[in-house]
């Protein structure tokens, strides 16, 4: 019989043992670089594929190159490391904006009269007046942001609403939609608009009763108007720019999709990244107008710049595709549907089934030749019938020409038909293409009108985030600013609560079977909205290798209920490992080292 081992020898031979397993672990782990910045005692939502925490992370020359706790870092500390202790605040990766016209609204912030928050017409009257004051004769008085759906009077604001404000000066205040606006008749003059006035191709001219213009003008009977409007220049241009980025910054935000881009808008942010002063991420859409010869000069310049994920100073400026437009408005009843649009929820607009922006032969022609040059196209679609045709066209010119990863966007997509999922749920999976860009703070910001021009019976199906979910259909968010403000912690809400802001038809004239959790919420501004501007191995997960673009909350996400994702607040951003912005109310630390 074998003898029996006394306690202690096998005592010592298992402690052997475990020493020698740890000494082989511990050479086998790499050496940790020392870090630039260290971010620690947080909850660090990575958003990597398992969804995993960190309380720790470690940034190098712009990169991530750690992530885990505390203990696993500690090697990466260095006398010139400087530490950030988030005080137990949770961490994100910076957010993202697939869809916005951001340029635009630092202009309109800074230099119009903001009509976003009035609620009756009076108060639209008085701002007009303040902003009157200091104009000089004859001077444009320009305005943004009014929606009748949050006037106490419901109806669109009149001519004659703006007539009693001035009389020797032309006004134009443009809809939060983009899609419509109103002129005093001092504007209208001019523009030669009157009772003899006829509509214009995919254009509408509201009239009274009695056949007479209101003042309002939808889709391209804005026109004649806008062409009288002195152009914006290019240090407002840049001032806007400036404003948004510092805006943005507050709100964790470190990369957008800027939308229907024109050359001077380019220009202006070209001349920032190379005054060091563009702090943001910018995946441009250029402006590819209605026919084929505007589409070709936008074929021209997109040519002649880098292809994403190419970009122009080491990814803050990407020239990414094309924006077409298919349709209108769902605010304006201008967007292209199979069925007659609603007023006031239950009334029918009856004959209104809106209409087409483009050609829709021609929308066809134009896709094709941007596929086929291997550029990415982006959709403006809002109604079934317009999403139809775009989600067709896409699966025609891949079937002729099969090409994976130029993922063609439908921005908006508001309500697709059952027909348009299965085709979005195909493309996406044969081909990395069709994937909505959409805006979940259109239930909210502008949800009263919407339920009033959807109607309750397309009302359940408007922006369908659940269904895309359980067809396997990604989606990125956004916000579409200036039409929605743009902090997108107002969309990760909305994409939970899917109710309106002031509950014109009730809270909820959307349901609620169609929210995701805070889980997919997220991921739209995150990891799959990083997709969407072809930056997905740079941005939108915290993982080693990734640029450290991270967004510091005083809340986590994962745990507070979903009513209080919408007043979060942030109190840190980082961009390529620099601090851009930090408030100044935040427990968070920042420790730099003691310099000899």
């Amino acid at each position: 019989m074998r003898p029996r081992r006394p306690r202690f020898f096998a005592a010592l031979l298992a402690l052997t043992g475990a020493l020698c397993v740890s000494l082989s672990f511990a050479a086998d782990r790499p050496q940790l670089p020392v870090a630039d910045t260290l971010l620690v005692n947080g909850k660090i939502l990575t958003l990597d594929a398992r969804d995993s925490i960190a309380d720790a992370l470690a940034i190098r020359q712009g990169k991530i190159v750690a992530v885990g706790s505390k203990t696993d870092l500690a090697g990466s500390m260095g006398p010139q490391t400087v530490v950030v202790d988030l005080h137990g605040r949770t961490a994100t990766p910076g957010l993202i904006d697939t869809h916005g016209h951001f340029a635009d609204g630092g202009v309109n912030q800074l230099y119009h009269a903001d009509l976003s928050s009035a609620s009756r017409i009076a108060d639209v009257q008085q701002r007009l007046r303040e902003k009157l004051a200091a104009l000089k004769p004859g001077e444009w008085l320009l305005g943004d942001g009014w929606d009748e759906g949050k006037l106490a009077e419901r109806r669109y604001l009149h001519a004659s609403d703006l007539d009693a404000v001035s009389s020797d000066h032309p006004v134009w205040l443009t809809h939060t939609t983009g899609h419509y606006g109103v002129a005093n008749s001092y504007a209208l003059r001019p523009a030669h608009i009157d009772a003899a006035s006829q509509d214009p191709p995919a254009g509408t001219i509201d009239r009274d009763a009695k056949g007479e213009p209101t003042g309002v003008l939808k889709e391209a009977a804005m026109g004649p108007v806008a062409r009288l409007i002195s152009p914006v220049t290019a240090e407002q241009e840049r001032n806007g720019i400036l404003h948004m980025i510092d805006a943005l910054h507050r709100e964790g935000m470190t990369s957008v999709k800027e939308a229907d881009t024109q050359p001077a808008t380019w220009n202006a942010y070209r001349e920032l990244l190379n005054q060091g002063k563009l702090d943001l991420r910018v995946f441009v859409l250029w402006h590819a107008g209605t026919t084929m010869e505007s589409a070709r000069e936008a074929l021209s310049r997109v040519s002649s710049l880098p292809r994403p994920p190419g970009s122009l100073g080491d990814g803050r400026l990407l020239s990414g595709g094309v924006k077409l437009y298919m349709d209108g408005s769902g605010g304006a009843r201008t967007a292209w549907v199979y069925q007659d649009w609603n007023k006031n929820s239950r009334e029918t607009d009856t004959g209104n089934r809106g209409y087409p922006a483009i050609s829709p032969e021609t929308y066809r022609q134009v896709v094709r030749m941007f596929h086929q040059a291997g550029i990415h196209v982006g959709t403006h679609a809002v109604g079934d019938r317009a999403i139809d045709w775009v989600v067709d066209t896409y699966a025609q010119v891949l079937r002729d020409r099969p090409t994976r990863g130029l993922r063609h966007s439908i921005i908006h997509a508001n309500i697709p038909s059952d027909h348009a999922l299965a085709v979005m749920a195909e493309l996406q999976r044969q081909y990395d293409a069709a994937y909505p860009e959409l805006q979940a703070p259109f239930l909210w910001w502008i949800g009263d009108t919407y339920a009033g021009t959807f109607g309750p019976a397309r009302a359940p199906r408007l922006i369908p985030l659940q269904t895309y979910l359980q067809r396997g259909i990604r989606w990125g968010g956004g916000s579409d600013f200036f039409v929605t403000p743009f902090p997108a912690r107002y969309g990760i809400w909305a994409s939970m609560a899917r109710e309106t802001l002031n509950g014109v038809y009730g809270s909820h004239p959307f349901g609620t079977a169609e929210a995701v959790d805070v889980h997919a919420a997220l991921r739209s501004y995150t990891s799959w909205a990083a997709r969407q501007l072809f930056l997905e191995d740079r941005v939108g997960s915290l993982e080693p290798g990734k640029d450290a673009d991270i967004a510091v909350w005083d809340r986590d996400l994962y745990t507070i209920p979903p009513s209080q994702a919408k007043d979060m607040k942030c109190e840190l951003t980082i961009l390529a490992g620099k601090i851009v912005f930090q408030s100044p109310q935040t427990p968070v630390t920042v420790r730099t080292p003691q310099r000899p």
